[in-house]
């Protein structure tokens, strides 16, 4: 390793240079990777509502649709606006109320029945569908041109209107989101460290491993707009530790020889001993998140993973050769460090460690409590700011169609008449449907086969199966909507079994009951392999344990604060921030105990080890964990995406908690259990006797 680090300060120039021209392919790898604004594409191909959408593409042509509110306009500027829209490339049909009377036939021709669901106040509903999917550049171009075609009167639902909502919000922060980020890790960087000039230089430093680790996500073919919106501000709290680390020893060398490229050869050579371990813990704790069924987890997780290495990798080649060739730049910008020593909550700590441990107790089972009583709500809409579009059209639709959420229900073709009627009169029973649209239903007993256009028949029958489109009064994600899917499922597979309710608020269903399961497994994977690592790093049985319970302590008490809120936190935020916290922040644990176990096997009793170990780490702790906060909390405040912001607000109250925990109870733990400690430590208990 020293050899390494002599060969860095041999070539710093050179290595600047590359890093330099290595920035020109990450610029580009990061403007051609596509973002997906779609959190439903990332469920599992084999659900069964994954493959209705299939079904819908391939034999409707129907990859998804929209419901355009029009207002205060007649059957003929309908039709009108109706061939424009057909114009656009990816539109499949387009129907209404228009298409069915015409200009001459009075409305009244239509039944009862379906005319109170198609028109009231003086609007109606026009159906687009498109070819193309949900989230595809298709039909999102296809939402904006049909946003420049209508005007005030019209309004257009559904979800590639909300996605496009969400691209544009998002793209219009994310800039933001840096800046802040930057801006208060400089604060505290300015306090805790000793050059105004050096905090500087970290930042360029992990500035270009945000560019390497973003323009490699090309690799991936597409990434999702959390993802994006995260990874540079998250990138930044995890791996701004690495960077102080290699300044502090390289300060520690400096002092010790007059040569700067031996003082910093040396300190590369610290830094990798001392970081590649920590960056195990984190990278494995994201790695975890892959294990997740909801592949937005391997999505976040291999972006993080990925952050991680190029941070250690940047922090090893390209911040040595900034600080020396700045070196004399940084020596003339030197002031006094502000940050305090915080001599005084070591001595308490090492002191009242059994009154700690008794705190710790008392707190425990309303962390628990919480943590098991937070709610989450899986309604994406809920996450987006009421002023948007779509948002204002899928509240229209609900209030003047009692339209809330819609299913498309696939049948086999052949199945009779009669049969049919008698289904769909069991699903209208149930409570909370508000109304079906079928074939047999648009019909109704007296309107001629042949008054129906083609693009009608065609929308609601192929040769394989007939689509009847249920709407309910039911808001997404509810226990309620998806007791009814149930109900809806159980009546429909009895007059077929190989039936398919497809549709928003079944694939929601299936994201709720994924989302479960994935919040306990990728929890125990995380704590599994993390704990896997550090019992062959720390060569212990008991202090995995310790490390584990004192950051699972601090993730329970960050995850129950909601529940005494009252606060709903989105339900991806639920799931990832357990495993995030635990990786992100085991680091600081680690760095304690490590300190400690190595004065313990030096011969230092129990508090002497605690004394160097907490006088040696606390500072080290409170500015990583202070970047952390800064990187984060600015976002979240800021963020009108709930999605992003909770998240984010999550991150940085649990860096706190974690920072406090690390510093009060986990030294606690260590003094109270040091007999156990020791025996189940390899190396301790010999050096001692």
């Amino acid at each position: 390793m020293l050899k390494l680090g002599e060969f860095i300060c041999k070539h710093k120039k050179s290595i600047l240079v590359i890093a330099l021209i290595l920035l020109i392919p990450s610029i580009i790898g990061m403007k051609a990777t596509k973002i997906n604004y779609d959190i439903l594409a990332y469920l599992p191909e084999e659900v069964e509502t994954v493959q209705g959408q299939n079904i819908l593409k391939s034999d409707f042509s129907m990859g998804s649709f929209s419901m355009i509110i029009v207002e205060k306009m007649e059957a003929k500027d309908i039709i009108q606006l109706e061939e424009k829209i057909r114009k656009l490339d990816n539109v499949q049909k387009v129907i209404s109320v228009a298409d069915i009377t015409g200009t001459a036939i009075p409305i009244e021709t239509i039944p009862d029945n379906i005319k109170e669901k198609i028109y009231k106040d003086n609007s109606t509903v026009i159906l687009a569908t498109f070819k193309e999917a949900i989230s595809s550049d298709a039909t999102m171009k296809t939402i904006s041109d049909l946003r420049e075609i209508t005007d005030e009167h019209c309004k257009i639902s559904g979800m590639s209107a909300a996605l496009i909502d969400t691209r544009d919000l998002s793209n219009s922060e994310i800039t933001i989101y840096v800046v802040i980020a930057v801006l208060l890790c400089i604060i505290v960087l300015e306090l805790a460290l000793d050059s105004y000039l050096a905090p500087i230089l970290l930042l360029l430093n992990i500035g270009i491993a945000i560019l390497y680790n973003m323009g490699t996500n090309v690799f991936l073919g597409q990434i999702s707009y959390i993802t994006k919106a995260i990874s540079a501000v998250l990138q930044l709290g995890v791996t701004m530790d690495f960077a102080i680390f290699l300044y502090h020893s390289y300060k520690e060398e400096k002092e010790k020889t007059s040569n700067n490229d031996e003082a910093m050869s040396k300190a590369i050579k610290t830094t990798m001993t001392s970081v590649l371990g920590s960056a195990t813990t984190t990278i494995a704790g994201f790695l975890a998140l892959c294990s997740m069924n909801l592949t937005l987890g391997k999505d976040i997780g291999i972006v993080m993973a990925k952050g991680v290495l190029f941070g250690v990798l940047c922090v090893i080649f390209i911040l040595p050769a900034m600080l020396l060739l700045c070196d004399k730049a940084i020596e003339k910008t030197k002031h006094k460090e502000i940050l305090p020593k915080f001599n005084h909550l070591k001595e308490f700590n090492i002191k009242h460690n059994k009154a700690i441990i008794v705190a710790f107790l008392i707190i425990l089972p309303f962390a628990l409590y919480g943590y098991s009583n937070t709610e989450v709500y899986y309604n994406l809409d809920k996450s987006l700011p009421d002023t948007l579009q779509s948002i204002q059209a899928n509240n229209e639709l609900q209030e003047k169609f009692d339209i809330v959420t819609t299913e498309l229900l696939l049948i086999d073709r052949n199945i009779p008449e009669y049969k049919i009627n008698e289904m769909t009169k069991e699903i209208e029973s149930l409570d909370g449907i508000t109304s079906i649209l079928s074939y047999e239903k648009l019909l109704g007993t007296s309107t001629p086969v042949d008054i129906l256009p083609d693009d009608i028949k065609d929308i609601f029958k192929t040769d394989k199966y007939q689509l009847i489109l249920i709407s309910s009064k039911y808001e997404l994600a509810t226990d309620e909507l998806n007791e009814q899917i149930a109900k809806v499922n159980e009546i429909t597979k009895a007059y077929d079994e190989n039936s398919i309710l497809a549709g928003e608020g079944p694939l929601m269903k299936d994201l709720v009951e994924i989302s479960d399961h994935d919040f306990n497994w990728v929890n125990w994977v995380s704590i599994g392999v993390i704990f896997v690592i550090m019992f062959v790093v720390l060569k212990s049985i008991s202090l995995p344990v310790i490390l584990m319970s004192t950051i699972e302590f601090a993730i329970f008490i960050n995850m129950g604060i909601p529940a005494y809120t009252k606060t709903v936190i989105p339900f991806i935020a639920s799931i990832v921030i357990g495993t995030i916290q635990l990786g992100a922040t085991i680091d600081y644990a680690i760095l304690i105990t490590t300190k400690f176990i190595e004065k313990r096997k030096e011969g230092n009793d129990k508090k002497q080890a605690m004394d160097y170990s907490l006088g040696t780490s606390i500072n080290s702790i409170v500015v990583s964990a202070l970047c952390f906060f800064g990187a984060t909390f600015g976002v979240g405040a800021y963020s009108k995406i709930e999605m992003i912001g909770s998240l984010c607000t999550l991150m940085a109250r649990g860096a706190i908690i974690s920072m406090i925990t690390v510093i009060t109870v986990l030294p606690a733990f260590l003094l109270v259990f040091d007999k156990a400690i020791c025996k189940t430590t390899l190396g301790i208990n010999n050096k001692n006797k």
